[in-house]
């Protein structure tokens, strides 16, 4: 099925679905098959009002009891699960008097004085029909991917099957206490995953040997990409414009930095490290090595650190994690970057992601670093406390100037590797490190015996090169995959087989059994001096200490290791706690539904380059899921590949330039973009090679200003970047004409789908006008934020643009164009792909509608409610919001000395997580309370808002003084209100306990006091010591 073709139906999942309400209704679910319901479950899509034909097939259902009460057979028998009740927050009577306090009859008049009628669409969403439940939706999915075969995995390439620690797979990764969290911002009541990101930071700096480290990237591919652009940014990059990468890098990693090359204004060598003269490549910046490389060789790269260094270029390393914890660190060799997968640290393959890549580098490069880096500093107590580090070198600060355009990471998964290690010690990784090299030195004696020529003998970790002969690589690899062992055809001579530590010794012996039948080898053939030991040669084996620290060195039960991940987290306020407000961050509802599916073995224990026989349910549900995207976008075709939001924006303008390029417009490379674009924007434009001009949008965008700028640019103008509806929280009435403006002067229009939780089935991208977006699955389609990742970012296109949607150079995915891989595996993050899935299984076209129309009501309700109390900004004329609001704090600075931060700190003692701050308009909070909160919960925050500004009155007032006041002084701790000295003007129960739910439903005590930012960034401390 071509993705770019948008197939308007899904055939398999609507053979499945109506195979999912046949059994429900022979099994005990009991549910009458009514013609009606087969239709939906054939269509699996909506449809507009009832036709003659359903309403008599309807009729057929309505029985009388006790001759007068009529019966709905169908509704009666129908699942009892049904997912909508559960993912809107407000019931029926709260819609009805949430309307009333808004000013509007109902939700349907709320949403016309919302949207403009222009841009509205009657066109149905083309989407499963919901009825079949949450348990039938399982059923569903569990049917597809069933068609996976969970192969033994000998594939390697950076991906590696691994045991993940029940208690962390228990305790973090199915625990809504991790994944509900938000990227840290608010220091405060994040402390519990700030330490664990520490851990991960110090575990990569220690495996390294280099000094600091961040706290993820998005995959090895894109890693190795990131050091390129940043070797780039340490030298003259206009001098020195070249970079090579070793040709023994793993293919993927190439096909990434290929791209980004490309469009980076880098040539991009690849060559062999070995006989290349680097002294002579004057306009070299840099090069990249693999630590052992895709042959899985070990390779001493002193010589070529020092022939780069001489040159003043720097040397990138690509390194295996686990193998540093027995290989010398590629710090010892000269190395200046590190980066790699931390995947095979308990994470799952998942199909190619989602995993957390790790950078590491010296000290002195830190600004220069992409990706989040945590640090500690102190609080206003003087207590150690751990924050985010270094800040202004993000998007929203330097735009297009930024370090990077990443803006999220994989906290999650980064989280996981880091308790891996926590768990199994320092002693325990060195078993398993020496228990995997044990595996492939068995395997290497056992060939070596048959006669069977290796690349060599010694120098290898996880991974043994064979010569195949008599058969072909290719040959031998499919006969292997028939015996469902999964390996490489490394090139035209050789096949790799890669051991981890799920592998047994009987796994060796029926691989080696398995070549013997198909002629590879003899019995007696041969002898070999391999010795199975678990050691690595004296040449690459390392020799100095590493993880030395008390954290790696401690934990020994898991009774000692389910009490420190549950100490950390309750430090932390995520969604299991309160509603968070995020402002264009959408913290909705994350199902246990939706999320059951991805601990599946046939969804996590799945490589991403096995065999297609091996991957057809996970490549029909990535396919269905396009599909559902294409529906809700309105658009042709769609590309998985992209790893976060800022990933699509990148894709999304690579596609456009492609196109350019294809129609002979390759010179157009003006992006314009509106100042409240989020600071992802310029950074993407920038990464694309792009010429960015600003508009200012304050007020709205000035069509004639637009006009004449588009007119200004007409031969260069290649994009516009807009979102929709405005970053400013309300739906622009001529965005149909901007569109239009950049269309009249040869431009396209990229939709940044930050806001798309407002557009969902109301109107669309295409509706509006746009050309391309990048869709937030993990805020829109309820992929959990993690506490900073990980994020899926798919972009989906008009027809013109669809044969430029990204490809990959080792599967290429059904929807592959022209353009190169901007991930480094096929489907990106597939492994989470199953969320958004279910999401629109679950809810169906009415809920996944109802879910934009319910939070444009959630947010106009608070609205309403803070508005005499606070000034509220950028609505439209109707005096309505999108699906979030601004307050403006600027008037509250001037009269009372509070800025925004101090109604975010004080929030934490009313057990509330903050809204944004200071964005889009400085001196601000944005304030998004998404479709999933009910009234109750809506009202206690309004409630905290609003005590909150009393409580500013009485600063106004003198009442307390401007610099000790419980503003200025939140968050308030447990042990400071304890304390036996209290010398504030106001009252212990003032200070923690201003909301009487605090009593009654728990207080959340933030774990620590105002973080002081300022002496973080000045002194930085970004991992444990020895």
């Amino acid at each position: 099925m071509l993705s770019r073709m948008a197939p308007r139906d899904v055939p398999a999942v609507r053979v499945a679905a109506v195979g999912v309400l046949r059994s429900m209704a022979a099994s005990h679910h009991r549910v009458q098959l009514t013609p009606q319901m087969m239709g939906h479950a054939i269509r699996l899509k909506a449809t507009a009002a009832p036709s003659a034909a359903s309403i008599g097939h309807r009729s057929e259902t309505i029985k009388e009891v006790h001759g007068s009460e009529k019966v709905n057979m169908g509704e009666l028998l129908a699942p009892s699960d049904p997912f909508i009740n559960r993912h809107l927050g407000p019931s029926p009577a709260d819609v009805d008097a949430m309307c009333k306090v808004i000013g509007a009859k109902d939700l349907d008049e709320l949403i016309s004085l919302t949207i403009p009628d222009r841009v509205r669409t009657n066109i149905p969403l083309d989407l499963p029909d919901a009825r079949m439940g949450e348990a039938g939706a399982l059923t569903l999915l569990k049917s597809i991917v069933s068609k996976n075969v969970v192969a033994k995995n000998f594939i390697g390439m950076g991906y590696h099957g691994t045991h993940v620690p029940g208690v962390i797979g228990r305790n973090l990764l199915e625990n809504p206490g991790w994944y509900t969290a938000y990227t840290p911002y608010q220091a405060e009541i994040s402390q519990g995953r700030l330490e664990s990101l520490v851990n991960y930071q110090t575990l990569v700096c220690e495996l390294t040997g280099m000094e600091i480290a961040n706290a993820s990237l998005l995959d090895e591919g894109t890693a190795a990409a990131e050091a390129m652009a940043m070797v780039a940014r340490t030298v003259n990059s206009k001098a020195k414009n070249q970079f090579f990468a070793s040709a023994d890098v793993h293919p993927q990693s190439l096909d990434v930095m290929r791209t980004r090359a490309h469009n980076f204004g880098m040539e991009l060598v690849v060559g062999d490290h070995r006989t290349t003269d680097f002294s002579s490549m004057t306009k070299l910046c840099g090069a990249l090595v693999q630590y052992p490389d895709t042959n899985g060789l070990f390779h001493d790269f002193s010589g070529v650190a020092s022939a780069l260094h001489k040159n003043g270029a720097h040397l990138v390393v690509a390194a295996d994690p686990l193998a540093l914890v027995a290989a010398k660190p590629p710090k010892e060799f000269g190395a200046d970057i590190v980066v790699g997968s931390m995947q095979r640290f308990g994470v799952p393959m998942w199909f190619g992601g989602p995993s957390a890549a790790y950078m590491a580098t010296k000290k002195k490069q830190v600004r220069r670093m992409p990706g989040r880096i945590i640090g500690e500093s102190i609080d206003r107590h003087g207590n150690p406390a751990y924050r985010l580090t270094l800040q202004t070198r993000e998007q929203h600060i330097r735009l297009e100037k930024a370090t990077s355009n990443v803006c999220t990471a994989q906290v999650l998964l980064a989280n996981m590797a880091g308790m891996y290690a926590v768990f199994h010690r320092k002693d325990g990784l060195q078993r398993i490190a020496k228990r995997v090299h044990g595996l492939a030195q068995l395997f290497a004696k056992e060939i070596g015996m048959l006669g069977i020529p290796l690349l060599t003998a010694t120098d290898f970790f996880d991974t043994v090169a064979f010569a195949s002969a008599p058969a072909k690589p290719a040959a031998l690899v499919e006969a292997l995959q028939a015996k469902q062992l999964n390996c490489r055809a490394l090139n035209d001579t050789h096949v790799t087989v890669s051991f981890d530590e799920t592998h047994l010794e009987s796994d060796v012996k029926e691989l080696v059994a398995a070549l013997q039948t198909a002629g590879v080898g003899k019995a007696g053939a041969g002898n070999t001096t391999v010795e199975v030991d678990g050691e690595l040669p004296a040449a690459f084996a390392r020799t100095s200490p590493f993880l030395e620290q008390k954290i790696f060195n401690s934990i020994r039960s898991e009774t000692e290791m389910m009490r420190y991940i549950h100490t950390l987290q309750l430090k932390d306020l995520a969604l299991d706690k309160s509603m968070i407000s995020l402002g264009s961050c959408t913290m909705k509802l994350n199902s246990v539904s939706s999320l059951a599916p991805c601990s599946w073995p046939e969804i996590a224990n799945i490589h991403p380059f096995a065999p297609a026989s091996n991957t057809k349910g996970y490549v029909e549900m990535l396919e269905s899921l396009e599909q559902y995207l294409v529906s809700c976008t309105g658009f042709a075709a769609c590309s998985l590949q992209p790893t976060s939001g800022a990933s699509g924006e990148y894709a999304g303008l690579l596609v456009i330039r492609e196109y350019l390029k294809s129609i002979g417009q390759g010179q157009r490379n003006v992006c314009i973009i509106p100042r409240s674009a989020h600071g992802t924007n310029p950074a993407s434009a920038a990464m694309c090679g792009m010429t960015i001009k600003w508009i200012d949008d304050a007020k709205g965008m000035d069509l004639e200003e637009f006009k004449a700028m588009c007119e200004d640019h007409k031969d260069t103008l290649a994009a516009l970047m807009v979102t929709y509806p405005s970053t400013r929280a309300f739906f622009e009435d001529n965005i149909q004409q901007i569109c239009q403006i950049v269309h009249d002067n040869g431009g396209q229009v990229y939709m940044d789908g930050a806001n798309m939780n407002a557009q969902l089935g109301l109107t669309s991208p295409e509706m509006i006008g746009s050309d391309v977006c990048h869709l937030n699955l993990h805020k829109t389609f309820s992929i959990p934020h993690g506490g900073g990742g990980p994020g899926l970012g798919p972009i989906c296109v008009r027809a013109h643009l669809a044969p430029h949607l990204p490809n990959h150079n080792i599967v290429s995915p059904s929807s592959g164009g022209t353009l190169g891989a901007v991930s480094a595996a096929p489907w990106g993050q597939a492994g989470i792909a199953c969320i958004p899935w279910m999401f629109c299984t679950m809810l169906g076209p009415k809920g996944i509608t109802d879910s934009a129309r319910y939070a444009i009501l959630n947010a106009n309700y608070l609205k309403a409610r803070l508005e005499p109390h606070y000034q509220i900004i950028a609505t439209n004329a109707n005096n309505k919001c999108s699906h979030e609001f601004i307050i403006d704090c600027s008037d509250l600075r001037r009269k009372a000395g509070i800025v925004e931060e101090d109604i975010a700190k004080r929030l934490q003692d009313y057990g509330f997580h903050a809204p944004s701050m200071s964005w889009p308009v400085p001196h601000s909070l944005m304030v998004e309370p998404t479709e999933s909160e009910d009234k109750a919960e809506l009202d206690r925050f309004c409630d905290a808002m609003i005590s909150i500004r009393e409580e500013i009155k009485k600063i106004e007032q003198g009442v307390w003084p401007p610099e000790d006041n419980p503003l200025k002084m939140a968050p308030h701790t447990q042990s400071e209100v304890c304390a036996t000295e209290w010398t504030h003007p106001y009252s212990r129960e003032e200070a923690a306990f201003p909301a009487p739910w605090l009593l009654k439903r728990g207080k959340f005590w933030p774990s620590t006091g105002r973080v002081d930012n300022a002496l973080g960034d000045k002194k930085l401390k970004l991992r444990h010591e020895h």
